[in-house]
């Protein structure tokens, strides 16, 4: 079986030796990994990272969390960068209302500009939403012209009736180790509610290890196989249809996939 992550995040800090981590991963069949942007500087060495390593491709963007550290000239930058060939999607952008100090007027106005650009360039988006469904949904609504690429719900953690009304956007999902743990409902009905032709695969390591690694750090693209394995069995299909339709839905929404 061939496996891909469709989302995590590769450091130098947490991960120690990235060539035996590279090389554990296609050992394990994990055959393709997208490295997502949370800023200008981690967009940039994710995209060294995919220069370095022929199987690692990245995504340019500026995270909801992370606008204290940054600046709208560094939109122009990730709008650069996102040209590399192997730059597939803008992300991960979108809104998080998690935090008391949130300044939710500012994080909209990134978010709609961050999707402007991947309009621009013809890329999907990868969209992080936490506690802010009803403002996603509805930016995402009012800016649909920009959607025409194609988008992915990372982690997707709302409800199968919010997925349906996403699903509606054309946008795909993806689940990662959180889906496997027991008492994570809410995933489990969604990933059971969903079209396998818009679910994909993902870690978003170093973060949310599965049930079998759970409460240990850095968690890491390995654990697709699991993550995969759990989605197939709620969706009552062998992790091997499960594992090739995963791969084709990732190549069909992340075009430079293909190159």
């Amino acid at each position: 079986m061939r496996y891909i992550d469709v989302h995590c995040h590769i450091d130098g800090e947490n991960y120690g030796d990235l060539d035996g981590l590279f090389a554990r991963l296609k050992s394990v069949g994990v055959e393709k990994v997208i490295c997502a942007g949370v800023d200008l500087k981690t967009s940039v060495y994710s995209s060294r990272l995919a220069d370095y390593y022929d199987f690692c491709y990245f995504t340019a963007g500026i995270h909801p969390t992370e606008l204290a550290k940054s600046e709208f000239d560094d939109l122009e930058a990730i709008y650069r960068l996102a040209r590399h060939p192997k730059c597939v999607a803008i992300g991960e952008i979108g809104l998080d209302y998690h935090y008391p100090d949130t300044n939710k007027e500012l994080q909209q106005e990134y978010f709609v500009r961050q999707l402007g650009i991947a309009s621009r360039l013809g890329l999907p988006v990868q969209i992080h939403s936490r506690d802010s469904a009803e403002d996603t949904l509805h930016i995402l609504k009012e800016n649909k012209d920009l959607l025409l690429n194609g988008g992915l719900m990372h982690c997707y953690s709302y409800s199968p009736e919010l997925a349906k009304e996403f699903g509606k956007l054309g946008l795909h999902f993806s689940f990662g180790g959180s889906s496997t743990w027991s008492g994570n409902k809410k995933a489990k009905r969604a990933i059971a509610a969903l079209d396998v032709g818009r679910l994909l695969t993902e870690t978003d390591s170093p973060y949310q290890p599965p049930a079998s690694k759970y409460g240990t750090f850095p968690n890491t693209p390995e654990s697709i196989p699991e993550i995969a394995e759990n989605i197939a069995a709620i969706k009552g299909i062998t992790a091997e249809a499960l594992t090739e339709t995963v791969w084709e839905n990732a190549h069909a929404l992340f075009k430079k996939l293909n190159n």
